[in-house]
């Protein structure tokens, strides 16, 4: 599987097919060496190819000596990244792409993939598909025929025979029929030479200073995109083998996989989620799997390139098109849509503006992230602040939902259902204020702090001015269930003491028997 996806991936990154051997080569031995996961197979892959593709396109003409040194560029800039991340120990880092964005951004670059390959596969130009004069040749229908027949047996092993080598029995076969039936003769197209021998480690051609700025952002997104991609692969295999894996030290392998590709002058790579999977399915139990499929790599070349000559280009667009059709999942968006409308959208506009800005794929993952940042600041702009009551079963809930009366006439209970600081600091005091001029018999407030697990100093800003309001208008502020990082931040600013111990309760039960002992003020 692994020969004929990585030079179906150079193809698709625009590069020459012998680099995606290269890149399955060296990298992956890296990979699994200096990874976490023995049976993450690192390599070549569609998604991380389209972002490669994506991110040259305004730069260099694809195939180019430019356009192959730019690839070699962002390998080493991407897995730099990746590499410092996991380091420094900051592979959380890569949870910024959240996953409504995965999803928006896979579907878009599964789409995107497949059409790009369409005019590969059928042998069509797409810019001629409105034309009504356009002409069909023999050389067309044999690719098109090349590439339906490809894609129908691929399939067919997919879903009857997945424990064969389908893309090693298609490749085969195409290669046979194109040698028989003279595919390049006819006008289809084939991969052609393919260079023997192993590629030199060296550093990459000098490129202008504005090259390199160009591709700063474009590592960036590549780096978060593909090690998100990797990580998944890592989690469904840590489940099935019941083993533990490191997304930092998972981070340096993936960044120094990266950076030999770049050495190896390849492109990026990245953990395949479908080779990682075929790795299990075979009963693989260690990393000897991808040192046997190296193996495999150098031993074709070393002597096997020559076969390579006639491999059908509409055979090479099957097999991308046909793993791709594995990350469509349209009920997803459904899914993200029920759980939460804003994630839904997250997704939704992370898909869209993948697509219309296609191949600069990269916006799409930048209106995602920033769609996602604004969505938690909003949410957490706008926390659930609730008046509670004394529930039937001894607990402090919802006064308004569950219909509940006052603790007394004379107290408001509070609860906040999120940190206290300055995106909600200024929203509790505005709750109380508002209570206490709707009921002026108000002359206790008690704060219900156990839900608020962090106060900032805008937090500790707004309870002392608080507590001196109050005061003022000869009200008394107790607070109940204070967490320990939040108590030691209030001692040590002093409110503790301003606020006094006989206004403090260390749970909610000490809090009710505490204000049930004291008279109720009068107004």
């Amino acid at each position: 599987m692994l020969i004929p996806q990585a030079i179906a991936y150079a193809t698709l990154a625009g590069m020459p097919p012998q680099t995606g051997l290269y890149a399955a080569l060296l990298p992956s031995i890296v990979g699994m060496l200096w990874g976490s996961s023995a049976l993450l197979a690192v390599g070549p892959v569609a998604l991380t190819s389209l972002l490669t593709f994506g991110s040259l396109a305004p730069l260099a003409v694809p195939g180019t000596p430019q356009w192959v040194t730019l690839a070699i560029w962002l390998a080493l800039y991407a897995g730099a990244i990746q590499f410092l991340l996991g380091a420094f120990r900051l592979g959380r880092i890569a949870h910024l792409v959240s996953q409504p964005v995965v999803t928006g951004f896979i579907h878009a670059a599964a789409l995107i993939i497949i059409v790009s390959q369409l005019p590969a596969l059928l042998g069509i130009d797409l810019s001629l598909a409105g034309r009504a004069n356009v002409a069909i040749d023999a050389g067309m229908l044999m690719t098109t025929a090349f590439g339906g027949l490809a894609l129908a047996l691929l399939l067919l092993f997919r879903r009857h025979c997945p424990r064969l080598p389908g893309m090693l029995i298609v490749t085969l076969v195409g290669i046979a029929a194109s040698w028989l039936l003279d595919f390049a003769g006819a006008g289809g197209a084939i991969v052609g030479n393919v260079p023997a021998g192993l590629s030199p480690l060296a550093l990459p051609v000098a490129i202008s200073l504005e090259s390199h700025q160009a591709l700063w952002p474009a590592a960036l997104i590549l780096a978060l995109v593909s090690f998100t991609e990797a990580m998944s692969s890592c989690r469904v295999l840590a489940r099935k083998q019941g083993a533990r894996w490191d997304e930092n030290q998972e981070l340096i392998g993936q960044g120094l996989a990266k950076m030999t590709s770049g050495w190896c002058g390849a492109f990026p790579v990245s953990g395949s989620f479908s080779r990682s999977a075929l790795n299990l399915y075979a009963g693989a139990t260690s990393a000897w799997s991808t040192l046997f499929s190296a193996l495999c790599v150098l031993l074709c070349l070393l002597f096997l390139t020559d076969f390579l000559y006639y491999l059908p280009q509409p055979v090479l667009a099957a097999m991308i098109i046909v793993p791709v059709f594995g990350l469509l999942d349209w009920r997803a968006f459904r899914r993200l849509f029920l759980i939460s409308r804003d994630e839904g959208m997250v997704a939704l506009v992370t898909f869209v503006v993948t697509l219309c800005a296609s191949p600069q794929l990269q916006w799409g993952v930048f209106a995602g992230v920033a769609l996602t940042m604004v969505s938690y600041l909003y949410r957490r702009a706008h926390p659930r602040i609730i008046e509670v009551g004394l529930h039937a079963d001894g607990t402090l809930r919802d006064r308004q939902r569950f219909g509940m009366a006052r603790l007394a006439p004379d107290v408001l209970a509070v609860r906040l259902d999120a940190a206290l600081n300055f995106l909600t600091a200024a929203m509790l005091e505005r709750f109380i204020a508002d209570h206490l001029r709707a009921d002026p018999a108000i002359r206790r407030v008690l704060l219900c702090a156990g839900a608020i697990n962090d106060i900032d100093v805008s937090g500790v800003e707004m309870l002392e001015v608080l507590h001196d309001t109050l005061h003022g208008q000869d009200i008394t502020l107790h607070v109940s269930a204070l967490k320990k990082q939040v108590a030691d931040v209030l001692e040590r600013a002093g409110v503790l003491a301003q606020l006094g111990p006989e206004c403090l309760f260390a749970t909610e039960r000490l809090a009710l028997a505490g204000l049930a002992a004291v008279p109720e003020r009068g107004s």
